[in-house]
């Protein structure tokens, strides 16, 4: 089981869609960091060497913002959005759509309006006394 970046990758994938895994890696990216090693795209990722596993691990550790570090440059941007109180910011606040969606049909789960479906219309049998 190969572990990359405090993720386990798992072993019956192949590597360009396993390292997809770890938040922060797309699948160009993982392309792009399996060609600087000299890895074979369709090779399994159970089938890596211990020396491939390192060499991956380099080029991922110190270049790239993954996990952890990126979630928080996340917020910390969502949280600048709303101190400064721009449009992007208040939608974030009010958890509504940020990009420009409507939202008199859409975005029911996110504005809390769920409906339920109504069922046949005919009523069950009186509960007996």
């Amino acid at each position: 089981m190969p572990r990359i970046a405090g993720i386990v990758i798992p072993e019956n994938k192949r590597i360009v869609i396993a390292l997809t895994y770890v938040h922060g890696i797309g699948r160009s990216l993982s392309i792009k960091i399996l060609e600087k090693a000299k890895i074979d795209l369709n090779k399994k990722s159970k089938d890596l060497t211990e020396e491939e596993v390192n060499m991956i691990r380099k080029d991922i550790e110190g270049k790239i913002k993954i996990e952890g570090e990126l979630k928080r440059e996340v917020v910390g941007h969502i949280k600048r959005l709303k101190e400064i109180k721009c449009w992007r910011g208040g939608r974030h606040a009010k958890n509504l759509p940020v990009r420009g969606q409507k939202t008199k049909k859409n975005s029911r789960t996110v504005r809390g309006n769920v409906r339920k479906t109504v069922g046949s219309g005919r009523k069950g049998a009186p509960a007996p006394k």
